[in-house]
């Protein structure tokens, strides 16, 4: 299948574009050890390859190495018919320099280019326009100005680009070439006499920053803008969990309803839908992170929380640069650890890396918001205004954050200074845009489909496993049982801790994965009291009595405690060196321990 391959600097709506051809059916490709994605789709008989953002041919940092190596391999193959090159309409002189690279690279493998000019609707929303013709005599090669977010002029590139790709020696670059060394001289050229004055876009951007990236007032609204994150995760997913906990309920009723008593019975009550639909009940709280965070990386306003916290990371041995990383670490560690690679300096990378996992990923919410569920009560509230499960939440988040900074800091000083020569903090401000809709919301759709198609094999098999234990060999009670008397013997390592044998062997099995706590303790819980199990797993718990000082000592082990096998094998695959991978997870696993044992014996 002949290759339609688009590329293009960073915030240009590049992928957007991709998605409006493709309709969203991409699957994306990950190259070990780095953070590019190739995301490949289909459109008309064609197949679409959309390239990582990058500024130029010249890298800077091992990404956008593998990018940039992979775009040659693209030009180099037979099967590539056409190189889409999609510039910014709003700051052609930006998109041009690397547009004109790629324009001369695929002249000199008789390549042809499409130039595609993006977010026109925001030049015309200024009362200008573009003269696309004029533009195309002026490169050598087609140029469309279109809308990937308003459609404008989309229909007309989808009808021509079939027939360009079907035939692209009749589009080859029609230009004398320019010396390489002159590509910025004339992109500054052919952007001041075909591109609109980039001051009038950014003359509300200015104001908007004046506000957001002050010195104080900045740093306030950073501060509000993170806690409405962690307090929304709570609040607006409550009526969606709601509506899970009584879809499950109630499910669990009906079918049991058809198997009379017995072990059939107990097994589907207790390991089906005690221990599985337990973990689904918190799939809308993941739904509302990826939302929140989506808005705020559409927005523009991440790279501008980058700028603000550089200063501040500085300090700790650390670069903006980390910041994008440790937000992404609250989704998943795996692709943030990854993510690290973009940091320049291999000092700051590896502290970044390191500290990551203390970031509380998406995991650990179904942990968070059980314990929290437990301890607070729903209709609690401070000021009158704020949630304090929510209030909790923004808490628990913060810890986690502070333990990375601490340990960076500690990092800072422990690690070998190395002679790597820190080039300087550069980072691009996108323009502030509102999100376009279609794709973010497939992607919240695609975050809650992915969490469970992850977490549900490992929650299923461990609970069975329990339900086994657990059941066998007297039939349902739990203290006579196998896992009793596993359980009785690891319970003296949690007993400081003011928990008994079932948290710790819940907390063992959550080394998988830890949201296997809320499924292990489902299904012993539903084992325990099968017949009284009817008010959910919070309302079993806080009538088991578990206190004050020992439930936060919990939450605050699961803030630290390394828990995640993948995790600690794409450390392992990062740093290179298993003992720092393994230590990580000896170290935060005995850090974890402490601090929930003084918890627990503050608070009692």
């Amino acid at each position: 299948m002949k290759r339609i391959i688009l590329v293009g600097k960073p915030n240009c709506g590049k992928s957007l574009l991709f998605n409006q051809l493709t309709g969203l059916r991409q699957k994306v490709a990950n190259f070990p050890g780095v953070t590019v994605e190739l995301k490949t789709g289909q459109f008309d008989q064609f197949q679409v390859v959309d390239f990582p953002g990058t500024y130029s041919l010249h890298t800077l940092s091992k990404d956008e190495e593998i990018a940039i190596s992979k775009l040659n391999e693209a030009v180099h193959d037979d099967q590539t018919a056409v190189v889409v090159c999609v510039l910014d309409a709003t700051r052609l002189e930006r998109s041009l320099v690397f547009a004109l690279q790629v324009q001369l690279l695929a002249k000199q493998h008789n390549k042809s280019v499409v130039f595609v000019l993006n977010m026109i609707d925001e030049v015309h929303r200024f009362g200008l326009n573009i003269d696309t013709q004029r533009l195309s005599q002026e490169l050598g090669s087609p140029v469309f100005a279109l809308s990937a977010k308003s459609l404008t002029g989309l229909a007309e590139f989808q009808k021509a680009l079939p027939k360009i790709a079907a035939e692209p020696e009749q589009y080859l670059v029609q230009n004398d070439g320019v010396n390489k060394d002159k590509l910025l001289a004339r992109a500054r050229e052919i952007s001041s006499e075909h591109g609109i004055n980039v001051d009038m876009v950014l003359k509300k951007q200015n104001r908007i920053d004046n506000f957001l990236l002050n010195n104080v007032l900045g740093g306030v609204a950073f501060l509000a803008i993170m806690f409405f994150l962690f307090q929304s995760i709570f609040t607006w997913a409550t009526p969606l969990m709601d509506g899970v906990e009584y879809v499950v309920a109630e499910l669990a009723l009906w079918v049991t309803s058809f198997t009379g008593e017995g072990m059939v019975t107990d097994f589907l009550s207790d390991a089906i839908f005690g221990g599985v639909g337990s973990f689904l009940v918190f799939v809308p709280q993941i739904m509302v992170l990826t939302l929140i965070i989506g808005l705020l990386e559409d927005s523009g306003y991440l790279a501008r929380a980058a700028l603000i916290c550089h200063k501040p990371l500085s300090y700790f041995g650390l670069s903006g640069r980390s910041f994008i990383p440790y937000l992404s670490g609250h989704a998943c560690a795996i692709p943030a650890i990854m993510a690290a690679r973009t940091i320049e300096s291999p000092r700051k990378r590896l502290i970044t890396m390191m500290t990551i996992p203390l970031m509380s990923c998406s995991a650990r919410l179904p942990v968070y918001a059980l314990l929290v569920a437990v301890l607070i009560p729903e209709d609690s509230y401070v000021l009158g205004l704020f949630n304090l499960q929510g209030v909790a939440f923004f808490g628990l988040y913060l810890f986690g954050i502070v333990m990375a900074l601490i340990v960076s800091l500690v990092l800072k000083y422990a690690m070998p200074h190395d002679d790597d020569s820190d080039m300087p903090f550069i980072l691009e401000l996108p323009t502030y845009r509102l999100p376009h809709w279609k794709p973010l919301f497939h992607r919240v759709l695609n975050s809650g489909k992915q969490f469970i198609r992850r977490a549900a094999p490992v929650i299923f098999f461990v609970s069975l496993g329990i339900w086994v234990l657990g059941y066998f060999p007297q039939h349902g009670g739990l203290q006579d049982s196998w896992l009793g008397q596993i359980g009785h013997v690891i319970e003296p390592v949690f007993e400081p801790l003011g928990l008994d044998w079932r948290y710790g062997v819940a907390i063992l099995m959550s080394f998988l994965a830890r949201e296997v706590f809320v499924g292990a303790l489902g299904t012993m819980f539903g084992i325990d009291g099968a017949d009284e199990n009817i008010g959910g797993l919070a309302a079993n718990i806080q009538a088991d009595g578990l206190t004050l000082g020992a439930g936060i000592g919990l939450l605050l082990f699961y803030v630290v405690a390394l828990q995640c096998v993948a995790t600690v094998a794409v450390l392992k695959a990062e740093t290179g060196k298993s003992r720092i991978a393994w230590g990580l997870f000896v170290a935060y696993g005995l850090l974890a321990y402490c601090i929930a044992l003084i918890a627990a014996n503050l608070i009692g």
